[in-house]
């Protein structure tokens, strides 16, 4: 849990109270590969820390899977619609990697937010953070060629390249295995 704490300090310090109110709330999850955290059709209930692993987020259309997101060490995860506001979401989230995460209840947040308006602002800030990431990603996505989504991701993210499989990554791309093959070789 300590890891989790030392992540917190780069968004926002907390007071010792504010700090043993999220300890006393905080579970740990040790969850193995290709277990999902939330389907799609559930509403998600936690926030979740992952503390070691890796994991994806993606939606099914047509019976095909399109990833829209990976997740490593030291991330806030959750389907954020969907826990923001407790509606079904429409992605699912699933372990690439056996994971240990910790997790806290959308009810056991809400309550600290009325007790600790530092923990409210905290939340508040790994939101924002996760707002950028998902623009850039949009705009990534919309005005850059496959090779120039594909070299930033090298420079940006090496440790996806080494860490999860090569269909998942095309498909975060947006493109083809055999695209993403072709781009691979100039690289």
């Amino acid at each position: 849990m300590e890891q989790l704490f030392q992540h917190i300090k780069q968004y926002y310090p907390l007071s010792a109270a504010a700090r043993e109110a999220l300890e006393q709330n905080f579970e740990e999850s040790v969850l193995a590969k290709n277990k999902f955290l939330i389907t799609e059709g559930k509403v998600c209930r936690h926030l979740y820390y992952l503390q070691q692993g890796a994991l994806r987020g993606f939606i099914t259309i047509d019976g095909k899977e399109i990833t829209n997101w990976f997740g490593f060490e030291n991330a806030f995860i959750t389907s954020f619609h969907s826990f923001i506001t407790q509606q079904p979401c429409l992605e699912n989230i699933q372990l690439i990697e056996g994971s240990i995460l910790w997790r806290i209840s959308k009810e056991r947040l809400t309550e600290l937010f009325d007790r600790y308006h530092e923990i409210e602002r905290l939340v508040r800030i790994i939101y924002e953070k996760y707002y950028i990431r998902l623009e850039e990603r949009y705009v990534n996505a919309q005005f850059k060629t496959a090779a120039e989504r594909y070299e930033r991701l090298l420079h940006q993210s090496p440790h996806i390249i080494e860490r999860v499989p090569l269909g998942y990554i095309s498909s975060y791309l947006g493109i083809s295995q055999e695209t993403l093959s072709r781009i691979r070789s100039r690289f």
